[in-house]
């Protein structure tokens, strides 16, 4: 008699960018099991441990309630803003209020979005994507057209929106770049968001979905898309508006571009370290260039793009790459320039110009006063000439 081979574990997959309730799942899990607070209907934390998982725990071990197993551990902070931003969003949340977050582009809108309803609900996946081309199906539901003309309107021909999913199973709903949807796909929303059901006259009168305890919507959106699809008054009175300001220091900003783009590098699998004068001038500039004004108060040109975190983590990045890629160009700071100009040139091509106005103003003047790193960027000048 044949003795069966044992069959090799399967792999796990490789993501390249896993969801928040993946990528902290062990924290997630931790906090579920020291939980003794009190949870609003349908969650899976309590307010305060949802605020923490987002906060993190300032390197502290969190105790662990007697007759619980877990080990004492510390939580990573995963979102750098005011924590008085994230307490207001989770009590909306609680009250069964939507959320409206917005601000500029790259200031980390959608992963704090992501963060609640990982912590929430355990699932951010029930996400619709704001676009031009977003239909009203997509926040309401759809049919499977075989199923519909084979056997006509029923509930197996239907297609939830994860809108509907949301309502049918007690979860958050993601509504990303709600201000790029037209204005009456927007306003699909209204009933939802102060019903809490959904009517589905195709099925008959009474076919309608009630909303399960735990539902609610976040949305997103950007000021710099203010008019491309204005929400209409009677859609913005259903939420509750929070702003995402850009990171206030410059030193936590630093941290924040240093350990994504840290992350970013190691699912390349290969040994490619930051340069920590490169990560310091990357944020120092995005920054002057973002605010219009200097650390040391020189007034600076704003160009027309975006100067988010976002970008400088992957400019950070990009110059990691090209380090480890290409050993002959050994030193990072001269790959700067080139990358600042990648960013900048985006929407005008007179920013080339407001660059260049930089480097003779803020960089000559740091250069000046003996800065080293400012000194060699100075030399590199003619790198932003076209």
């Amino acid at each position: 008699m044949s003795r069966k081979t044992k069959e090799p574990a399967a792999t796990p997959p490789v993501r390249q960018q896993p969801t928040a309730e993946q990528a902290w799942a062990d924290e997630l899990d931790f906090l579920r099991a020291i939980d003794r607070g009190p949870c609003p209907p349908g969650w899976r934390l309590s307010p305060a441990l949802v605020v923490r998982f987002i906060m993190g725990s300032d390197g502290d071990r969190l105790a662990v309630p007697a007759g619980c197993a877990a080990e004492p551990r510390a939580i990573a902070a995963k979102f750098i803003g005011p924590r008085a931003l994230v307490e207001r969003a989770v009590v909306t949340l609680a009250g069964e209020r939507a959320l409206l977050l917005v601000g500029e582009p790259g200031t980390a809108k959608s992963m704090l979005s992501e963060l609640l309803a990982s912590a929430i609900c355990g699932s951010s996946a029930l996400t619709v994507q704001g676009t031009a081309g977003t239909s009203e199906e997509q926040l309401r539901y759809g049919w499977n057209y075989a199923l519909l003309l084979a056997r006509g309107p029923c509930p197996e021909a239907l297609v939830d929106s994860p809108v509907l999913e949301a309502m049918r199973s007690g979860r958050l709903a993601r509504i990303e770049e709600v201000t790029r949807c037209l204005p009456e796909v927007q306003d699909a929303l209204v009933s939802i968001i102060s019903e809490r059901r959904l009517a589905i006259p195709e099925l008959g009168g009474e076919a309608t979905v009630h909303a399960a305890p735990g539902f609610n919507l976040i949305a997103t959106a950007n000021l710099r898309d203010k008019g491309v699809s204005e929400m209409s008054a009677a859609l913005k009175r259903r939420f509750n508006f929070e702003v995402v300001p850009p990171i206030a220091s410059a030193a936590d900003e630093c941290a924040l571009v240093r350990a994504q783009a840290t992350a970013l590098l190691a699912r390349t699998g290969a040994d490619m370290p930051l340069d920590a004068a490169v990560v310091e001038a990357l944020v120092t500039a995005f920054r002057d260039l973002r605010d219009g004004r200097s650390a040391e108060g020189w007034a600076v040109e704003k160009p027309g793009t975006v100067m988010s975190t976002a970008e400088c983590v992957a400019a950070a990045a990009a110059i990691a790459r090209q380090t480890a890629y290409f050993p002959s160009q050994r030193d990072p700071l001269s790959l700067v320039p080139g990358h600042l100009l990648g960013t900048v040139l985006k929407d005008e091509p007179d920013d080339r110009g407001r660059l260049l106005a930089y480097w003779d103003s803020v960089v000559r003047r740091r250069a000046e006063a003996g800065a080293r790193t400012w000194q060699r960027l100075a030399e590199l000048r003619g790198e932003l000439e076209g």
